[in-house]
Order: structure tokens, then C-alpha cells, then sequence
């Protein structure tokens, strides 16, 4: 994937069609084994919260997702990443995780988020390094802890030769 083809654009009322559509195809069966309403009333609340952090996702010029996280006074808070299921597989999850990630550990801060407990998203944020905290009703809450940023290359080399 290069680097043009993913790029993320803040998320306005007109898109709440797109949203709308998006959070039913990929989060439905979820809520259904979860027992949570999934009525467009509760989907658009969820897309309603923290809506001023919503980006759009675009992928070769099309929108391809959601990605919302915001920082407070604590760190970071990963509030969604839905990706069109037209979309999924192709690392985009991982990536837009992986950029947040590198941002959390530059500022040394921690990165929290829920996911409901069954969701195969799970597997993806234990392999990027979060770790379970605790598990209300079916939601499970994660902590990333940060690590320490890495060294630009071209201070290493500086290191070495000298």
C-alpha cells in the first residue's frame, strides 16, 4: 500500500449517510450477540460521540472507513476504527492503529479503548500490544502501554561512526 492511497479527512454532517451504512455493516452482528440495540437512534449516537475526532477514511479516493481517537490529560482514547467490509483486509485497520501507536509513543502516552468481547478487532489490538484491564457486561477494556520512541536511523549511524 503506498503512502497516497490512505488518507484521512475530518468527518462532516453530510457524511453521516456513509456512517450510518458503514457502522451497520460492521458492527450488526456484534451488537446482535452482545444484546445492544441496534436501532439507527443507537447507531447514530455512537457516531454522534466525540463526532469533532470522526475522520473519514479515504482509500484510493474512496471512503473506506472510520477512524476516531482523541487525546485527553490521561492519553489516548481509540474511540472507533470501522473499516467497509468492501475494504477489510488490505492492513488498513493495522496501519491507521500503527500511526496512532507511534504517536502515543513519542508523547509517551498510553492508548486505551473498549471492544466488545468477541469481536475479532480483539486479536488485532492484542497483537499490536494492548493488554485486557477489565471486562464490563461484554464490553473489554484494553491499555496499550508506551514504549520508548525509537531512534531516527540517521542518528543511529551518527552514533556508530562515532
Amino acid at each position: 500500500m503506498n503512502l497516497i492511497s490512505l488518507a484521512l479527512q475530518p468527518a462532516t454532517e453530510d457524511d453521516l449517510p456513509f456512517l450510518l451504512t458503514l457502522r451497520k455493516a460492521t458492527m450488526t452482528e456484534h451488537l446482535a450477540r452482545a444484546g445492544v440495540p441496534q436501532d439507527d437512534e443507537h447507531h447514530l449516537a455512537r457516531i454522534r460521540h466525540h463526532f469533532s475526532d470522526a475522520q473519514i477514511v479515504w482509500f484510493h479516493g474512496r471512503p473506506a472507513g472510520l477512524f476516531k481517537a482523541y487525546r485527553d490529560p490521561a492519553g489516548w482514547r481509540l474511540v472507533q476504527i470501522q473499516i467497509d467490509p468492501a475494504f477489510q483486509g488490505q492492513g488498513l485497520g493495522r496501519r491507521l492503529l500503527a500511526g496512532l501507536l507511534e504517536q502515543a509513543d513519542a508523547e509517551g502516552a498510553p492508548v486505551t479503548l473498549s471492544v466488545l468481547d468477541g469481536n475479532p478487532a480483539r486479536r488485532l489490538y492484542e497483537a499490536m500490544g494492548f493488554t485486557a484491564q477489565e471486562t464490563q457486561g461484554q464490553e473489554i477494556e484494553m491499555r496499550y502501554a508506551p514504549r520508548a520512541p525509537r531512534a531516527p536511523l540517521a542518528s543511529l549511524a551518527a552514533r556508530s561512526a562515532a
